[in-house]
């Protein structure tokens, strides 16, 4: 009797913590839903093939949006290029060459620091090193650059944590077999740790193309009357043409307003989706 009643006692308990998981994941996942809902009501009428692939008129407050999409997804690319490339590099030296001692312990603690530091202070330092000192002007690449200073963080900590996820008997046998470490991590390492990595990358690169305040300093335009022509020129892009919309033009018709919101989510949303599949086929070629 005694052992039955401890069974029904962990059962029950068993299942009020299942209840409370679950309520809280409700609780958690409404808002957002509701916040969607809202959002493709009060702008999805205002999303046509006119209003992404036409240039603002009558001060914005008409006309499409495109400059500030191509101008989002030439700052994504840029941030990309930047920051991906060293980051992986980063990422790989810490894991794999990097000792074990107080300078890389700093490195990553630093690393974990630089990620929670407002956009705002890279955008900052990126206005004095890439638009004053280095004399870019407000421009793609200036804007790209402190961008990718601004997600490196993410990038390397997440990059590293996927690499030493992988289990060391894959080096050491692919060593045994007489292959070099650079060959074990190139063709053996990298490979199964792409699902982490690619995680990193779109992480930090989705936190880049929703920042105002780093491109605000270094290279988006509040209007202008052509796309660019090259990287050192200035460029629109929706998080900051969607703060010019809302607070700098009077009489902004609020559909507009939030069909630029719907069209950021969905270019966002991409993103996402994209990272998804990607690292879904890495997982089913993974041997582990």
């Amino acid at each position: 009797m005694e052992n039955n009643k401890q069974i029904f006692s962990a059962r029950q308990q068993e299942r009020l913590g299942f209840g409370l998981i679950t309520l809280v994941a409700v609780l958690t996942v409404l808002p957002i839903v509701g916040l969607i809902i809202f959002i493709l009501v009060q702008g999805g009428a205002e999303v046509t093939w006119a209003f992404v692939t036409e240039l603002p008129s009558d001060g914005m407050r008409a006309g499409g949006i495109m400059p500030a999409i191509l101008g989002t997804i030439y700052l994504t690319l840029g941030t990309a290029v930047f920051s991906v490339p060293p980051g992986v590099a980063a990422a790989i030296y810490l894991a794999e060459y990097a000792p074990d001692n107080r300078l890389t312990q700093l490195i990553r603690v630093s690393m974990t620091n630089l990620a929670g530091i407002p956009s705002v202070v890279f955008g900052l330092f990126g206005l004095g090193l890439f638009v004053v000192f280095m004399h870019f002007g407000k421009s793609i690449i200036a804007a790209s650059l402190t961008l990718s200073i601004m997600t490196l963080p993410v990038i390397v900590s997440t990059a590293e944590q996927a690499i030493r996820a992988v289990p060391t008997n894959f080096r050491t046998v692919s060593m045994s077999l007489g292959a070099t470490r650079w060959q074990t991590i190139w063709r053996i390492v990298l490979p199964e740790s792409m699902p982490g990595i690619i995680t990193g990358v779109i992480l930090g690169l989705e936190r880049a193309a929703g920042e105002t305040a780093p491109i605000l300093f270094t290279g988006a335009a509040f209007f202008l009357p052509q796309l660019p022509h090259s990287p050192f020129d200035p460029t629109m892009a929706l998080p900051y043409h969607l703060f010019v919309i809302s607070t700098q033009v009077p009489g902004m018709p609020v559909q507009i307003q939030y069909g630029t919101v719907l069209v950021l989510l969905v270019f966002v949303l991409t993103m996402n989706i994209s990272a998804s599949i990607i690292r879904s086929r890495a997982r089913a070629r993974r041997q582990w």
